[in-house]
């Protein structure tokens, strides 16, 4: 406990009371608060703050900028066959495909994301990628009939859903046997 003196300036422990001590009777301590209000303390509930200490706000910047920055986490390390697969999107969705999809049909829009994901998956094929995510979309199913029914063509390919936090419902991720 410091000994206090009329004029120094004391903080409340316990609330947010900033001010300089006007009066002290035995263990109560009158502060006038920065807010202009006379209260009293006993000594143990106020601490004396330093008028030298002076802070930049450049230092003050720096000490949020280090609270704030959230921690890395480390996620599960993958195995080391899985950190070197190279794992491919194909996003189906037509706006993707075409500037201006308003003047094309039904069956030339499917045609267009079927022809797509065909040549995709030949690209993949002769360059060896195992995985390859094509993104469908939900909407009444028909894209993803139509490229479960193409990648049935192929003895060399598994399909699944493909992992739904990050896609949902709307993708199709495939395995690539290569020594088919």
């Amino acid at each position: 406990m410091s000994d206090f003196q009329i004029g120094d300036r004391v903080e409340a422990i316990d609330d947010v009371v900033k001010g300089f001590i006007t009066q002290i009777d035995g263990n109560t301590v009158t502060v006038d608060t920065d807010d202009g209000f006379p209260l009293s303390f006993d000594k143990e509930e106020l601490v004396k703050i330093a008028d030298d200490i002076k802070v930049s706000n450049y230092e003050v910047a720096q000490v949020k900028k280090e609270k704030e920055e959230p921690k890395k986490k480390r996620g599960p390390i993958p195995k080391p066959k899985e950190r070197n697969l190279p794992k491919m999107e194909v996003d189906l969705h037509i706006n993707q495909l075409v500037k201006n999809p308003k003047n094309m049909g039904n069956y030339e829009m499917l045609n267009l994301q079927m022809d797509t994901a065909k040549r995709q998956l030949d690209f993949a094929i002769a360059k060896r990628i195992q995985k390859v995510v094509f993104i469908h979309g939900v909407g009444a199913g028909v894209l993803k009939e139509e490229l479960q029914y193409l990648f049935r063509k192929y003895d060399n390919i598994k399909y699944y859903d493909a992992d739904y936090q990050k896609y949902g419902l709307g993708a199709t991720e495939i395995y690539i046997y290569q020594n088919a």
